[in-house]
């Protein structure tokens, strides 16, 4: 196993992320726990140490069964992560509540780390927002040893996580972002590894195979990796992308069974990062899938300055590009829902003003309605 130095710990480079256990009957609430008990100590006798679980996942069950999965080794043997459910307003109020719940429900004393979970367009204020006492209520946990290393995870713009970053940045040891070789250009994860970067903050990885879009490309694709590293399984070339960061510590997996972390776990028994002639190989086939699903809108704000009723058009349909990739997902409408209704999409009266001026000539106002239609 690969292993990162983080302050004074040796963290496995793959994380066992526990957002998508193995589960009974198609059911996402009712894990398997004899699976997951087979998964953990596979995962734990090839060197995995870090675990990744949080309040939301398997509908609130994904921390008992790492209870109880964990619970049979001594707690030195492995790092368990939590997070504080921010994506949901409703729990702003009850931070306390919630991580004595946690602790509680992940049968532990303390959390070796514990991130403000998905800090985004929807929930910025609320985190920053003292009455909620979020961020003092943590800090004074960390303090008192319940936390070990505090840190938080964006899906928010760059905008978002420089709000948090100037609020919050010189207390954070740690942050988890989307990244990978399509998000690279897709989520503009590259130019947030730079704002970490600079922040001296390292990274931890989520979704590094996008829930799995990137383990099976088209055939035209797969050929042109394979012609350049033959026995290299798609896969594992998302991981090979990212061993190429000096600045990424930890990448999880969310690992449904036990075929998907034996050949994780064979991909991180060595590093072999990419090459410049490969980055650019993935570089061009993200350009590919893209260009084909996504509308060719370069920003220049032409529209902005002639729509009548403000809409934020080069936004919207970054959003709008994003979700149509994705074929859905929570992004979009996780930034929209801190969006007023009426700069909405569905905002939108056709008047075709912006497409007058638009000079990649994309069809704006009917991209708007079959937003909204989708949303």
């Amino acid at each position: 196993m690969v292993y990162r130095k983080f302050k004074d710990l040796k963290l496995s480079a793959l994380g066992f992320g526990a957002m998508r256990l193995p589960v009974k009957d198609g059911n996402d609430s009712n894990v398997d726990e004899a699976a997951v008990f087979e998964m953990v100590d596979y995962a734990i006798a090839h060197g995995i140490n870090y675990f990744d679980t949080a309040w939301g996942y398997h509908g609130g069950n994904s921390e008992t069964a790492m209870n109880h999965a964990l619970s049979r080794y001594p707690r030195y043997k492995y790092f368990l992560a939590d997070k504080f459910p921010g994506y949901d307003l409703s729990n702003m109020g009850n931070v306390e509540e919630i991580f004595e719940r946690q602790l509680e429900k992940c049968g532990v004393d303390y959390f070796d780390f514990y991130l403000f979970h998905n800090v985004c367009e929807l929930n910025i204020d609320a985190y920053l927002d003292e009455k909620y006492g979020i961020f003092n209520y943590l800090f004074r946990q960390k303090q008192e040893g319940k936390i070990r290393h505090l840190g938080f995870s964006a899906h928010g713009d760059l905008g978002v996580m420089n709000r948090f970053l100037d609020a919050y940045g010189e207390h954070m040891e740690f942050c988890q972002i989307q990244l990978n070789w399509l998000d690279a250009e897709l989520q503009n994860a590259k130019a947030k590894v730079e704002l970490l970067k600079k922040q001296n903050i390292p990274i931890w990885v989520m979704e590094p195979l996008r829930g799995g879009k990137l383990a099976s490309l088209s055939a035209h694709d797969e050929e042109i990796l394979r012609s350049m590293r033959e026995n290299e399984s798609t896969a594992a070339w998302a991981f090979r992308y990212l061993q190429t960061f000096d600045s990424v510590k930890v990448t999880l997996s969310g690992m449904s069974d036990m075929e998907q972390l034996k050949q994780n776990i064979s991909t991180y028994e060595s590093e072999a990062p990419l090459n410049s002639e490969e980055l650019q190989a993935l570089h061009d086939i993200a350009l590919s899938m893209l260009e084909q699903k996504m509308l060719p809108c370069t920003a220049c704000r032409y529209c902005t300055s002639h729509c009548p009723i403000g809409l934020d058009i080069p936004k919207l349909l970054e959003l709008y590009n994003e979700h149509n990739f994705t074929g859905g997902g929570f992004i979009a409408p996780m930034a929209l829902g801190a969006v007023p209704e009426e700069k909405q999409p569905s905002a939108c009266i056709g008047c075709r003003s912006c497409e007058a001026v638009c000079p990649q000539k994309i069809k704006i106002s009917e991209a708007m309605s079959d937003f909204a239609s989708k949303l």
